[in-house]
């Protein structure tokens, strides 16, 4: 016989959604809310192919709402200097189609939320790079921050400690990219290809990446004019970003990684520890993977969560299958020294 378990609170389970089918396969594996953008530089993964346009994202709320569960907009990216009209547009439309809440990160897209939709729910974004007490008070004095979603920087403790010491909810990553840490600062890919992952919202654009083959059979992952990594023909070939590629310099002669490895964060086995320390929230990262990749880490997740509220021990899924390069992580939150 089992017990609810009263000494935690009941986590959100928010989730990815880069397509509507994705959205609606989320929705049926448990997600308590989804979040997703639309198709343009308002949100952090502009891809082609991905996101939603207006008739959509009209549906999609109408489909959550109906199955009990959340929409989250992102609208996390910085705008250019002369073209904050789009950032704009995206938080009108959102407030017309009842989204339930706007992930923002741009201090100047908050101000306008604030002004002019008080009674709009807002959420601190990743992106803003909010790991203080002290910064995470300030935006939710400012814009009445409701939620903020902490930087995969900070161990459980520090999480723990920043909770007591703000006024707003707590979400944090749980399982996905682990990417560099530098989140809303990275310019690596504007480096190499003049596009932005903070204003264009796309890291690595597809349109910049090629892949040659030499005659043994290796392939060279390139973006832009850049060669990222060389694959053997027995190892599988990464989508080519700077922060996870291989590289030789001349004080290293092999091929390393300089700045993190294609691995993938899983925090299956410290939810409960997450929860103890007032995480609210817990988010899993995905918006560019499949619906099917979507279903089995969403069901994966809702069980266990669900188990962990019941009192039971959560029989935690080998999700190893479907991590990057087949490698996972507890990054930070265990300990600083994740490399």
């Amino acid at each position: 016989m089992t017990h609810a378990n009263s000494n935690f609170i009941r986590p959100e389970l928010v989730c990815p959604a880069g397509t509507p089918a994705a959205l609606r396969v989320a929705i049926d594996a448990g997600a308590d809310a989804v979040y997703c953008g639309f198709q343009n530089a308002t949100n952090a993964r502009n891809f082609p192919g991905l996101n939603f346009t207006l008739d959509e994202m009209k549906e999609a709320v109408e489909f959550a709402h109906s199955k009990g569960a959340k929409i989250l907009l992102a609208a996390n990216t910085f705008p250019p200097a002369g073209k904050f009209d789009l950032w704009q547009e995206a938080i009108d439309t959102a407030v017309n189609l009842n989204i339930d809440a706007i992930i923002v990160a741009d201090i100047g897209v908050a101000a306008y939320a604030t002004m002019n939709y008080p009674k709009q729910r807002l959420h601190l974004s990743v992106q803003a790079g909010a790991s203080s007490p002290e910064a995470i008070k300030y935006y939710c004095q400012e814009f009445n921050i409701k939620r903020v979603v902490l930087p995969r920087i900070l161990t459980v403790r520090e999480i723990a400690s920043i909770h007591k010491a703000i006024p707003c909810e707590i979400e944090a990553f749980i399982f996905g990219n682990i990417g560099m840490m530098a989140e809303g600062r990275c310019s690596l890919t504007n480096y190499i290809t003049g596009i932005s992952t903070n204003m264009d919202g796309v890291c690595s654009p597809a349109s910049h990446v090629r892949y040659e083959e030499d005659e043994n059979g290796n392939m060279f992952s390139k973006l832009g004019n850049c060669t990222i990594d060389c694959f053997s023909c027995n190892e599988k070939a990464g989508y080519p970003t700077i922060c996870k590629g291989r590289y030789k310099s001349r004080l290293h002669s092999t091929p390393y990684y300089a700045f993190e490895e294609p691995v993938s964060l899983n925090l299956s086995s410290l939810l409960p520890e997450l929860m103890a320390a007032g995480v609210t929230s817990l988010k899993i990262e995905g918006r560019q993977r499949s619906k099917a990749y979507v279903g089995a880490v969403v069901s994966a997740y809702r069980n266990a969560v669900d188990d962990i509220m019941a009192g039971k021990t959560p029989d935690l899924q080998d999700l190893i299958d479907l991590t990057e390069g087949h490698k996972e992580t507890q990054g930070a939150y265990k300990t600083k020294a994740w490399r």
